[in-house]
């Protein structure tokens, strides 16, 4: 059985040591990262650890942005609400699919450098919006770009960390918190003090917060776009080049590495080519009758895609990946991306539902959500937890208890606490019940982005990233549909959304893989 020890790290086996990924690729893997442990945790990925949390940054802030300016956008345009939200969730199905297919194809780098440019220039033309088929138009066009962050930085993240810090992936949803707390602060003043406070005699005039609150974030998107692409020069996944056959080039970004970082180079090409050639995705059978998933250098997306699904246990496991970002997405965004409308809905029938109240309570969740990653991050490497037990409790079902007329029911912190505040009967109850629905939440999403990436192999990573988030995009697109035929002023949404999120949870617990102590390759 394959171990590694590497500078300050426990002994680690490799994640699939079970014969169901090719031998040669699992070798050159293994050598590229016995070669990154060498070199360490480093100012390089240091400050990948800031750029690529520019992702998660832009994923936070945009896809929450429809809910965030829907209240003053309804009052000025007069349309059904849900529509601007189908709109965002169109276009972050669309770059999903775009970005993540195309990272496995041409590689990282491009994809890493043009999501944030996109989502930045579409982001200020929208904030110009004269009608609502423009701005919606210009939104899905947002979506696009933002997208292409969560298939794509995760890989990136991962293909150049040491396996004893694969953990950060997780912390990295810190920058998520972040774009929540930020765009929830720069939208309490300028929406409170800028909007029309009903739909009489609303015009653009006397409506200008949601404008200026997109010239803004979208101008910030400009600014850590011009960051990445200036300040930071990103190398192409050593394991993606290796996995196409181009072993030269993937030792130079091995000694760009060791350069950066102050280190020798622990690599030579010779050794990186003494396994032999990755031939083909094609199957074939192993000792015992396996069957091995294959690489090739080919692009075509097609037979990334079928690698995914090439055994059996593979299959399972990405199957179950998929199902589970679908049924979060689904429910995510079918509570959040109404949650501000909901809390002035609610925040009237509890006598206190001025937009000012709205957003500080947007705010106070989104600060709730930053210690989340920090605990996330010490969760998934805590033993007989792991990725998949925190994943769980977080989510949907990780306890079995008795309640009334001992009738037993799954439960999970987020859809405990999402079913919690429909008894609210006071904005202070709403609000503190959210607390905790923001606080589990932030951890589910955490160790969601980081469980998919440690599982996928390095070389079909973009591709099953971009299968799981095209399915949550998928199922987001079905969340405003949801909402056009569901009274957003009672309890449906809320009850929907805690019900899916229980059986997300459950589902986790049939994953096949668990990721904590192993390498992902």
């Amino acid at each position: 059985m394959p171990f590694f020890r590497g500078k300050g790290s426990c002994t680690r086996i490799d994640l699939y040591n079970d014969g169901y990924v090719d031998p040669v690729y699992q070798a050159k893997a293994r050598i590229l990262n016995r070669s990154i442990q060498d070199i360490g945790m480093g100012k390089y990925q240091w400050c990948l650890f800031v750029v690529a949390g520019f992702g998660w940054f832009a994923d936070s802030v945009w896809p929450s942005l429809s809910g965030l300016i829907l209240t003053p956008v309804l009052y000025e345009f007069h349309f059904n609400g849900p529509f601007l939200s189908l709109a965002s969730n169109i276009g972050l199905f669309v770059g999903g699919l775009f970005w993540g297919l195309g990272c496995d194809i041409w590689g990282r780098r491009w994809s890493f450098n043009l999501t944030l440019l996109i989502a930045g220039i579409f982001g200020v033309a929208a904030g110009g919006s004269p009608n609502f088929v423009t701005l919606a138009v210009l939104i899905s066009f947002v979506g696009v770009g933002v997208g292409g962050n969560m298939p794509v930085d995760p890989a990136v993240f991962l293909d150049l960390v040491p396996g004893s810090h694969q953990y950060l992936l997780t912390i990295l949803s810190i920058w998520w918190c972040f774009g929540q707390l930020l765009g929830n602060l720069v939208a309490w003043p300028l929406i409170s003090n800028y909007s029309c406070a009903s739909a009489t005699d609303c015009d653009r005039s006397n409506n200008m917060g949601w404008r200026y609150l997109l010239f803004l974030l979208g101008g910030l998107t400009l600014i850590l776009w011009s960051l990445r692409f200036f300040a930071f020069s990103l190398l192409e996944s050593p394991r993606f080049l290796s996995g196409v056959g181009k072993d030269a080039e993937s030792v130079d970004v091995i000694r760009k590495l060791a350069e950066y970082n102050g280190q020798p180079c622990p690599l030579t090409v010779e050794e990186l080519e003494a396994p032999g050639k990755i031939r083909g995705f094609a199957s074939s059978r192993g000792s015992g009758g396996r069957r091995r998933i294959l690489s090739e250098n080919s692009g075509f997306a097609i037979n990334h895609i079928k690698a995914l699904f090439a055994t059996p246990k593979m299959a399972w496991s990405t199957s179950l990946l998929i199902a589970i970002w679908g049924i979060i997405g689904l429910a995510s965004t079918l509570y959040n991306n109404f949650l501000p409308y909901i809390l002035t809905n609610r925040g009237v029938t509890f006598g206190d539902g001025s937009l000012y109240t709205t957003y500080r309570n947007q705010v106070i969740l989104s600060a709730v959500g930053i210690p989340a990653a920090l605990l996330a991050g010490s969760a998934v490497e805590a033993p007989y937890l792991g990725r998949k037990g925190t994943l769980a409790i977080s989510s949907g079902d990780c306890t079995r208890i008795a309640l009334l007329n001992d009738t037993p029911r799954n439960t999970g912190l987020t859809g405990v606490f999402l079913f919690a505040s429909t008894t609210s009967r006071t904005s202070n109850e709403l609000l503190g019940w959210n607390c905790g629905y923001a606080l589990c939440s932030n951890i589910m999403y955490g160790v969601l982005y980081a469980i998919s990436s440690e599982i996928f192999p390095a070389i079909h990573r973009g591709t099953g990233n971009c299968l799981t988030s095209t399915a949550k995009g998928a199922f987001g697109v079905m969340a405003p549909i949801i909402a056009l035929y569901a009274n957003l002023s009672t309890a449906v949404p809320v009850y929907i959304a805690g019900s899916l999120l229980m059986f997300a949870g459950f589902l986790v617990l049939l994953v096949p893989y668990e990721p904590q102590g192993r390498v992902s390759i």
